[in-house]
């Protein structure tokens, strides 16, 4: 009797190894997936529209934080993304106990912005809608991300 339980043990553990193994691949390969950035666009589409609208739009220089712990931040924008989340290495670090480590991306495409959501927990909301795929950001549209409201300004 005491053989047969140590033999299902052992074979448990080995089970559990092999799921902790296989967790961490998929983990690895996700992360992977988001690192790429943003999925292509079509740039035929795109391109009337930017032409029609560039005389009148305005393009996006600061992002600002409306509301939260670090209100009235705000960041000069470039031409690199800007991750947002709670590690030390996020463009805009956030003491927030609803934000992810790696919780959301902006990045620009020509003159627009695109919001991504990074896996995040409790998710990434663009005027109350729940960011699913990469989403243009409108200026003063405001984004929240755990606690935290931004927006995008001239």
């Amino acid at each position: 009797m005491q053989g047969l339980v140590l033999q299902l043990t052992r074979a448990g553990f080995l089970l559990l190894l092999w799921l902790c193994i296989w967790l961490v691949i998929n983990a690895l390969r996700s992360d992977a997936r988001l690192a790429s950035g943003l999925r292509p666009r079509q740039k035929e589409a795109k391109a009337p529209r930017r032409a029609l609208f560039s005389r009148t739009s305005k393009i996006a220089k600061y992002l600002v934080v409306t509301h939260g712990p670090l209100a009235n931040t705000r960041i000069t924008l470039g031409q690199q993304p800007v991750l947002i989340g709670r590690a030390d290495d996020s463009t805009l670090v956030l003491n927030d106990d609803y934000a992810s480590t790696r919780h959301a991306r902006l990045a620009r495409d020509g003159d627009d912005w695109y919001v991504e959501d990074l896996g995040s927990t409790n998710g990434t909301y663009l005027a109350r809608n729940k960011v699913t795929t990469p989403t243009r950001v409108p200026l003063g549209t405001p984004v929240r991300v755990g606690k935290t409201v931004i927006e995008l300004r001239p």
